[in-house]
């Protein structure tokens, strides 16, 4: 029985073995005959694409005997090599170098759409990394030549991508260098329209913050002095890009960068209620804005201005430019502009801009408002103030008479208020005292506009007002000092460091305060002790009352100790903050106790950053009166489109009969005048009365019935 178990077992193992051997044949023969069918196809399509190239080939040999002539069918050959090009990369070795030489030699009179075509078969294969970037860049600025403006928008598309691309992981400096460099000669070709493109892939290329670097924006500084219009408007409108706005506002508030509003509420509520504290409150939260407004750092996204190597030599070589330029008017605003900010910016000495600009200050001028906006843009504390006095002077003379309306007068003392606020010797005291008259003229946007320069000198140099203009002193006000023309304010200390403790004071202080606890604890061991815990705002108020009694110069000593003697925190930057914003509230110490607070507007005009706005110099309190014509035209506006909100009833049958209540509304009123329906609305006489009376109740009996 075994010798037969073990026999079947071998017969069934033997079996399976067949079975293994079969199986295993049979997944050979299907992987021969799979692979057979594969290379059949390969063979097939190789074939297929041998057939399709030779038929390229005698195409092009037919397209080189008449160049400008349609070809749809070499069209889609052309496409066709180039999609499957990546699969014959040995056959197809030639096939770019060919399509090149093709459109450099025969570009101006090759059919645009056979031309269109060649330019994307290059771009496939560029995109498959089949061609180098930098050859197919200087075919595409050749072709740019041709008067094909959906072909040069293609191309300037395609470098613009590729660039992006070639950059997308890491800056490819290797390349960028390359393709730099031969921007730079393109940007100066005779050809007009290359020039132009050259510069809007560079301008292009800045915006998207691939090409940001100092050399970039210097090369496109020498568009600026093309004797071609379009590029060199190209080149202004790209240095006065504006800055973008930072999109959160600072009301978003932070422990680290400084006091709070809920620091200055703890501040001033921890007093007793009154209608003084009250005050108090509003305006040091207005001053807490105007501080937050101020050390809120300026956006540079578009900063191609501060990247230029030599502004001196570029702005006078600017204003030369514009003293010959025969440009329009619009394209002298615009280097007027530019030079402005140049001056503004950099701080650079050009005193024949000044004179030159002064020349435009006329009511009647066209744009006057963008010429005074450049005029207040060119001052800085390094220009000597003889020659802004004279531009000042002009302003003044020319603006702020009564003979001008009061937008005219307006627009004139908001210039010479932020030139003021830019150079303060700008501005000569009695002519600060003539404008300060304004402050009670019957126009609200005069009248305005002065106060706002009165509060300008009271925070900057408050002893060139009448002591009655003055306002009500502060600490901050007594510490304000115009410094002299050169004069340097620089400081050894950190300012507001005195309301912080000594180090060793803290230690000697915490010391004893031990030690009294300490004897107290010994005298009575049973008892408790009662403590008075006072908060930080107490505390810090307190000190800094006791630091207004302080001579100036013993606080500058203290504060210089304080400064060399320990590392500032956070929460110690914080605290001066604090105690310089209380500076502006807090009134100073002296006579002039019953004087008003002044109050301060903290708007958006008051707070100057390197980009001044038009608004600036617009400014307008009250809105202006229009004239008969604006509102005459804005009357007959809303009587045109009053028919599209009546009630409409539109009948179902246009010709029916209408009612007699229809009839009455349009018959006229002498027919209608005796009417009971007319005559109800005014009063009946006695007679009627009577009448009504009595079938009242004849009524009224008849129903009792």
């Amino acid at each position: 029985m075994e010798a037969k178990y073990c026999g079947c077992a071998g017969h069934l193992k033997e079996e399976k073995m067949q079975e293994g051997l079969s199986g295993s044949v049979r997944r050979e023969k299907r992987m021969t005959v799979s692979s057979s069918s594969d290379l059949i196809f390969e063979m097939f399509a190789f074939g297929t694409f041998t057939q399709q190239y030779h038929h390229y080939q005698s195409n092009v040999r037919i397209f080189r005997l008449q160049p400008d002539k349609p070809s749809k069918e070499l069209s889609e050959l052309v496409m066709f090599l180039a999609q499957v090009a990546h699969c014959y990369p040995t056959e197809l070795a030639d096939f770019a170098q060919e399509l090149k030489d093709l459109l450099f030699s025969h570009h101006t009179i090759l059919d645009p759409d056979l031309r269109m075509t060649f330019c994307k078969a290059l771009i496939l294969l560029r995109n498959k990394n089949l061609l180098n970037p930098t050859s197919l860049l200087e075919l595409f600025f050749e072709l740019l030549r041709c008067h094909d403006k959906l072909l040069r928008k293609t191309l300037y598309m395609h470098i613009v991508t590729d660039v992006k691309n070639i950059n997308a992981k890491h800056k490819n400096n290797k390349v960028n260098t390359i393709l730099q460099n031969f921007m730079y000669t393109m940007l100066r070709d005779s050809n007009p329209i290359a020039a132009k493109m050259s510069l809007d892939v560079m301008i292009e290329l800045y915006k998207r913050n691939i090409w940001n670097d100092a050399k970039t924006v210097n090369v496109i500084t020498t568009a600026c002095f093309s004797k071609v219009t379009k590029i060199l408007v190209g080149g202004l409108k790209f240095f006065l890009g504006k800055d973008e706005d930072e999109k959160n506002d600072s009301d978003s508030e932070s422990d680290d960068e400084g006091p709070t509003t809920r620091d200055m509420t703890m501040r001033y509520s921890t007093a007793k209620k009154t209608t003084k504290n009250k005050k108090k409150l509003q305006k040091a939260l207005k001053v807490l804005k105007k501080h937050k407004k101020k050390r809120k750092a300026e956006v540079f996204n578009f900063s191609a201005i501060h990247l230029i190597h030599d502004p001196q030599g570029f702005a006078e070589k600017l204003f030369k430019q514009l003293e010959d330029s025969k440009e329009r008017f619009e394209v002298k605003m615009m280097m007027m502009d530019l030079i402005s900010r140049l001056i503004g910016i950099h701080e650079l000495f050009l005193f024949n801009f000044y004179p030159f600009v002064q020349r435009f200050l006329q009511p009647h001028q066209r744009d006057v408002t963008k010429i005074l906006l450049y005029a207040a843009q060119a001052t800085h504390q390094l220009v000597p103030p003889e020659i802004i006095q004279t531009m000042v002077m002009t302003v003044a003379n020319n603006f702020v008479t009564d003979r001008n309306s009061g937008e005219v007068m307006t627009v004139g003392i908001n210039t010479i208020k932020e030139i003021s606020a830019r150079c303060p010797l700008a501005i000569t005291e009695d002519l600060l005292q003539d404008l300060v008259q304004y402050k009670t003229h019957k126009d609200k946007n005069v009248m305005m506009s002065a106060r706002s320069l009165i509060q300008l000198f009271r925070t900057m140099n408050p002893q060139m007002l009448h002591k009655k203009d003055r306002g009500k002193p502060t600490e901050a006000s007594k510490e304000a000092k115009c410094h002299e023309y050169g004069e340097l304010d620089s400081k050894d200390y950190i300012p507001g460091a005195e309301v912080l403790e000594d180090k060793g004071e803290e230690d000697d202080g915490g010391w004893e305060s031990a030690s009294s606890v300490e004897e107290e604890d010994d005298e009575d061991d049973e008892g408790w002790i009662d403590v008075h815990h006072s908060s930080d705002e107490e505390q810090q108020r307190e000190m800094v009352e006791n630091l207004s009694c302080i001579p100036p110069e013993a606080r500058k000593a203290k504060a210089a100790i304080v400064s060399a003697s320990r590392v500032l925190t956070q929460e110690d930057f914080k605290k001066i903050r604090l105690a310089q914003v209380a500076k502006e509230i807090d009134a100073a110490p002296g006579k002039s106790q019953k004087r008003k607070i002044v109050e301060d507007d903290c708007d958006e005009s008051s707070f100057r950053g390197e980009h001044l706005s038009l608004r600036n110099i617009e400014r307008l309190h009250k809105k202006p009166k229009s004239d008969k014509e604006t509102r005459l035209a804005t009357a007959m506006a809303g009587r045109s489109e009053r028919k599209e909100y009546v009630k409409k009833r539109n009948k179902l049958n246009p010709y029916a009969s209408t009612t007699n209540q229809d009839k009455k509304k349009k018959k006229n009123f002498m027919m209608m005048r005796y009417s009971h329906n007319v005559r109800s609305k005014g009063k009946r006489s006695f007679r009627e009365k009577q009448i009504a009376l009595r079938d009242a109740l004849l009524k009224r009996k008849k129903h009792s019935k």
